[in-house]
């Protein structure tokens, strides 16, 4: 239920029990973002999913993209205001459930109006069971020609959040869900803690 999840993760917050937070954008994202040849470039509206404190958000807007950073926690994103500022129109703060359809759309967020995704610890906090649905907006939401720049946690102990995930069953989703690989490889340079990450930029056909 939206309510028990807000709830939820509105107190991980309050209580610091947010082990995922590294006080910045995610290293082989910032890395990828700022320096690879394949790395997408601004301008353009790019969504960050489960955006916590933040970071991403932040860093895509110093890029020159349009950045939205979308979480379900009021906590959170009050945090996010804190460190980043206000929303602004290179820089907005949403607080919604990334599967309500309805407040998406009157927020803007229509499909086909967005031209980017950034994806970090939103997939391993959702319950496994929504990945299809998961994969099903983002494919909603990105333009023809859209992109989706990814860093999964791809750890395989029991339980969650975060809960694990496996490399070829990722691709695998993805790809059915008409994404189309340019990338898939694992992370370099994460910090210690995750070197169990996967890094993948996928397209919108179009």
């Amino acid at each position: 239920m939206p309510a028990a999840a807000e709830s939820f993760w509105n107190r991980r917050y309050r209580e610091g029990g947010d082990g995922w937070e590294l006080g910045q954008p995610a290293p082989p994202l910032s890395r990828f973002l700022r320096s690879h040849p394949q790395a997408p470039q601004a301008p353009g509206r790019v969504l960050v999913p489960g955006c916590g404190r933040g970071h991403e958000a932040a860093l895509l807007e110093t890029l020159g993209f349009q950045a939205i950073g979308l979480d379900l926690s009021e906590v959170a994103l009050s945090e996010a205001r804190r460190l980043h500022g206000e929303a602004r129109t290179s820089l907005q703060w949403l607080q919604a459930d990334l599967f309500d359809r309805k407040a998406l759309e009157a927020a803007g967020l229509m499909a086909g109006s967005i031209k980017g995704i950034v994806e970090h610890t939103c997939f391993c906090a959702i319950d496994p069971g929504q990945r299809h649905d998961y994969i099903a907006t983002v494919c909603r939401l990105l333009a023809p020609g859209g992109w989706l720049l990814a860093l999964f946690w791809c750890h395989s102990r029991p339980g969650g959040p975060p809960w694990g995930s496996d490399p070829e069953l990722v691709e695998a989703q993805l790809r059915q869900g008409g994404l189309v690989a340019e990338i898939w490889q694992p992370a370099t340079g994460s910090v210690d803690s995750r070197h169990d990450e996967w890094l993948g930029l996928w397209r919108q056909p179009g």
